[in-house]
């Protein structure tokens, strides 16, 4: 098993890109494997890790097709219906309230 070359943080040789990078260039890695590993050190922390592609091999994004298009905007729609009151929140509903605002912020009634 090899291990993947590290390289520091703004070190990284040309022709190597995270992911985030490739896809500022209308790129994906296409099933390319990782080449190396970018660290970028921190105070009383692991490091945070990226994981570098090779621009060359990179290939065009797939464009996005109408039926994709619509099963997104009805996932995002579905996001914001609130499971408490059945409401649009006009919003995502945040995961760790599970709920509108409002809801969240209702006073609950305590179980005598």
């Amino acid at each position: 098993m090899s291990t993947l070359p590290v390289y520091r943080w703004h070190l990284a040789p040309e022709g190597l890109a995270t992911f985030r990078q490739l896809r500022a260039l209308g790129l994906r890695p296409g099933g390319t494997p990782v080449v190396a590993q970018l660290e970028r050190p921190r105070r009383r922390r692991e490091p945070l890790i990226a994981y570098l592609y090779r621009i060359d091999t990179a290939r065009p994004v797939r464009p996005m097709t109408p039926a994709k298009r619509a099963a997104l905007a009805a996932a995002n729609a579905a996001r914001q219906i609130c499971p408490e009151c059945g409401r649009d929140a006009g919003y995502r509903i945040p995961t760790s309230l599970g709920m509108c605002v409002p809801c969240a912020d209702a006073p609950t009634e305590l179980a005598a």
